[in-house]
């Protein structure tokens, strides 16, 4: 019995070295990397949870672009400003596809703005970008209805009382309950049960994304899903939560008002019914629902964790918070909340926002891409269908592009007389035509929340500044704040 097992195992071997020494063969032309190892490519060779620095090692090593074998399945890794520039924008209808992620096609099933490619992506971007724009005409801003949080943020820091607490949950809710009011059009209530399950859905989702379980059923999703574990839970949830969207949806069916939608799923109903008769319409419950959670997904770990790494650098660099509320207090003061139309007379306080989201690097690498056709870069071909990844982390550390690439310094953002500089090497929200489309809201948020934070509050930490780790925690997908608690002291 033994014996026939090891035959059977030596055949499946050998038929699976056949099948990668015959795909190796078409990729003659791919770029240089490490040689892979047999069935498992270069995937052990590195840290799965710092993968971006084994990245960063190879493009010093073979250049701007270098192909390294996941399993059998070949990835071209694409680095620095000139060479990310020459394909996510020269060639960004080449580049613009969207590789399978097998978490993200299980999220969306194909549907939606992150996991499409083609005609449907094209389509979808255009109209989520287009609704998320328009809202303002006729209807709450998004910038109110991301003061309105800001300020129960506010309030909720103030019945902290003095004590010491963590941040987490509290920024997290706020950021979800804005995108609740663009979504359902209006906010939740802690405690209401549906927006627990939505807030415990993506919490679960970010923790199995970023953990190795989400790593290798990305890689061997057959083979994962065939054991027990916390993904089987998730997929109920995200079956839960895309069955809640496409409720609110068909109970707008018949009471929308077709002169004034007021929230994105009404915009979207009201398209859904326009084209109707259209039988290769793209506005059905699929891409609706999927749209949905691409923006609970997509914008609410990011920005929570983004304003939550700022507040743990301000108590860091109290210098820099201190004249941040200087700043604030000059054009701001303290009877008003500050507003969007403020960030052109707040430089020093936007060079800090844009300098915590550089140093923080939180997406080192963005949202795999796919190549939508054989093209040829630097003297190579890559293939159609081959997956590539965009390595944002190589600009964003570039010595060539900052005046002080490795320290936490608003300088980079400031010209000789303090005047806020931008820079084209920012590119944490990514590059080209797969950029995030959420970026104008996150930009809102971010600027919205941590001045109006900074405005009531000095932060404070429960150690000396000089103990303080402010060096992300690596994890799979990205590079995400430690956990901390502080105090917020009531500024007078």
């Amino acid at each position: 019995m033994k014996f026939k097992l090891s035959v059977v195992m030596a055949v499946l071997a050998l038929i699976l070295l056949w099948k990668i020494r015959g795909k190796q063969s078409s990729f003659e032309r791919l770029p240089p990397g490490p040689a892979p190892n047999p069935l498992l490519g270069n995937l052990f060779q590195f840290n799965i949870k710092e993968a971006y620095k084994y990245y960063l090692e190879l493009s010093n090593k073979y250049g701007s672009v270098v192909t390294i074998w996941l399993a059998n399945t070949p990835v071209v890794i694409i680095s620095g400003y000139q060479a990310l520039k020459d394909t996510m924008i020269g060639l960004g209808e080449e580049f613009s596809g969207r590789a399978i992620y097998p978490l993200l096609m299980k999220s969306t099933y194909g549907y939606g703005v992150l996991s499409t490619s083609g005609h449907r992506w094209k389509e979808m971007r255009r109209f989520t970008l287009m609704t998320l724009k328009n809202f303002g005409m006729g209807r709450r801003s998004i910038e109110e209805r991301v003061r309105e949080e800001a300020e129960n943020l506010v309030e909720m820091f103030k019945n902290c009382e003095g004590s010491a607490f963590s941040p987490v949950d509290m920024l997290f809710n706020a950021v979800n309950n804005v995108i609740c009011s663009i979504v359902f059009g209006h906010r939740f209530e802690l405690e209401d049960p549906q927006f627990k399950s939505l807030l415990r859905t993506v919490n679960t989702y970010f923790t199995i994304l970023s953990s190795p379980l989400g790593q290798i059923y990305n890689v061997f999703p057959r083979l994962v899903s065939l054991f027990p574990g916390k993904h089987h839970q998730l997929f109920k949830d995200l079956e839960e939560a895309r069955e809640y969207c496409k409720r609110e949806a068909q109970a707008r069916m018949n009471t929308l008002d077709p002169s004034c939608p007021q929230d994105f799923i009404e915009a979207f109903v009201l398209k859904m019914k326009e084209e109707k008769d259209n039988p290769e319409t793209e506005y059905n419950f699929g891409n609706l629902v999927s749209i949905v959670w691409n923006m609970f997904s997509a914008g609410t770990e990011t920005t929570s964790s983004t304003v939550r790494y700022a507040l743990l650098l301000m108590m860091k660099h109290p210098d820099v918070q201190e004249r941040v509320q200087w700043e604030i207090d000059e054009v701001v003061g303290q009877d008003r909340w500050p507003s969007v139309e403020d960030r052109q007379n707040l430089p020093y306080t936007d060079a800090v926002i844009h300098e915590i989201q550089r140093y923080m690097d939180l997406a080192p690498i963005a949202i795999p891409h796919k190549m939508m056709c054989d093209t040829e870069y630097n003297g190579y071909i890559i293939p159609k269908g081959v997956m590539v990844f965009p390595l944002l982390s190589s600009v964003l550390i570039d010595p060539k592009l900052w005046k002080n690439p490795n320290c936490f310094d608003p300088e980079n953002f400031l010209d000789a007389v303090g005047r806020f500089q931008k820079n084209d090497a920012f590119v944490v929200f990514g590059m080209g035509k797969r950029a995030c489309l959420g970026e104008a809201l996150a930009r809102i948020e971010l600027f919205i929340i941590f001045t109006s934070l900074l405005q009531h509050f000095t932060f404070k930490a429960t150690v000396p500044p000089e103990e303080l780790n402010t060096t992300p925690k690596n994890c799979s997908f990205g590079r995400m704040p430690r956990t901390y608690e502080c105090y917020a002291i009531p500024r007078k």
